[in-house]
C-alpha cells in the first residue's frame, strides 16, 4: 500500500521531491515506488515535465481507486484501534486571506447548526489545492479565481465550481495617507512603497495594484495578511488587498477604490470532485454560502 500512499503524494505536491519531503522518503525510494506502480499497471503513471509531473489518463484512473482504498485501510485502522468512525469528518482547503476571514466565520455557523461535524482546515495555494482535491486528501476548497477565470486545470473529470463571491479588488492605505478616500487613481500610486507577498511557483500572490505604470517600490515583503495589514497601520506602504479581508482590517487601515484601468475583479470558489457529495460536505458548503453572503 506504500505504493499507492507515494501516488497520492505526488499527484498532491506535483512533483517527487515534495512527495518525499512530505513523506520522509528519499527521492530515490519514491522513485522506486514509481516504477513498481508503473510495472504493475503496464503504462506510465506521470508525464515528467522541467516544472513537475502530472498524472497521465492511467495515472488518473490509478489515483480514483487508490482514494477510495486509502480511505477504507484509514477506516479499517481506526475500527481496530478501537478510534469512532470519522462520518462527521470535513476536509477543507481554502488560499490564505479566505482562511482569515471566510474560514472562521463559516465554522461558528456551522457549529451552531451542527456541532457534530468536525471539520479539518489546510491553508495552500489555489494549484495546490485543486492537485489535494484531486488526489482525495481534500473533500472541498475555497479557492481564488481572477479573470478570465478559467477552471484551475484542465484534467477529466471537471471538478464541481462554484462562486460565492465576485467583488472588485481594493488598496489598503493608511488612514492617515494622502491617498485616504473614497477613491484613487492609477497615477497617485506612482511613488507608493508596496507591501507585497512573495510569488511562488505555483502563482503570483498579492500586493501591486495591476497595471501600475513604471516599477514598483517594493518596501516589505510577507506571507501573513494580518501582518502586511499592520505594516498599513504603521505607515510603511499599501498594498492590495482581496474582498474577503474587507471585513478584519485593523484600526488605522482605510480601503479605497481604484477608479481609473480594468476593474480588477476576484472571485472565491468553491470546488469539488463530482458526485453527490456527503451530508456533512453540503453541510459545510452550505455554510461557506452563508458566511460568504455575510461578508459579501
Amino acid at each position: 500500500m506504500n505504493g499507492l500512499r507515494v501516488l497520492r503524494e505526488i499527484a498532491e505536491r506535483g512533483s517527487f521531491t515534495g512527495a518525499a519531503a512530505a513523506l520522509g522518503y528519499t527521492q530515490s525510494a519514491v522513485s522506486r515506488q514509481v516504477a513498481a506502480l508503473e510495472t504493475e499497471a503496464a503504462a506510465a503513471l506521470f508525464d515528467r515535465r522541467p516544472g513537475g509531473v502530472e498524472l497521465t489518463a492511467a495515472g488518473r484512473v490509478l489515483l480514483r481507486h487508490a482514494a477510495v482504498v486509502l480511505d477504507e485501510l484509514d477506516a479499517a485502522a481506526r475500527e481496530l484501534d478501537g478510534r469512532p468512525e470519522e462520518g462527521g469528518r470535513v476536509r477543507l482547503g481554502a488560499f490564505a486571506s479566505a482562511g482569515a476571514a471566510l474560514i472562521p466565520r463559516t465554522l461558528v455557523q456551522l457549529r451552531r447548526r451542527n456541532p457534530g461535524i468536525d471539520v479539518t482546515t489546510r491553508e495552500g495555494s489555489t494549484p495546490a489545492l485543486t492537485r489535494a482535491i484531486r488526489a482525495g486528501t481534500l473533500d472541498l476548497a475555497v479557492l481564488a479565481s481572477a479573470p478570465p477565470f478559467r477552471a484551475p486545470d484542465k484534467e477529466s473529470p471537471p471538478l464541481v465550481l462554484e462562486t460565492l463571491t465576485e467583488r472588485s479588488l481594493l488598496l489598503a492605505v493608511p488612514a492617515t495617507s494622502r491617498l485616504a478616500r473614497d477613491s484613487v487613481r492609477l497615477a497617485d500610486l506612482r511613488d507608493e512603497r508596496w507591501i507585497v507577498s512573495p510569488s511562488t511557483g505555483d502563482e503570483t500572490l498579492l500586493g501591486v495594484w495591476p497595471g501600475l505604470e513604471g516599477r514598483a517600490i517594493i518596501s516589505h515583503t510577507g506571507r501573513d495578511w494580518l501582518a502586511k495589514l499592520h505594516l498599513v497601520a504603521a505607515g510603511c506602504g499599501v498594498t492590495t488587498v482581496p474582498p474577503a479581508l474587507a471585513s478584519i482590517v485593523p484600526s488605522g487601515v482605510r480601503l479605497v477604490r481604484v477608479a481609473d484601468g480594468p476593474r480588477e475583479l476576484r472571485r472565491l470558489v468553491l470546488a469539488r470532485l463530482p458526485g453527490r457529495p456527503d451530508a456533512a460536505v453540503a453541510q459545510l458548503a452550505e455554510a461557506l454560502r452563508c458566511a460568504a453572503a455575510e461578508l459579501g
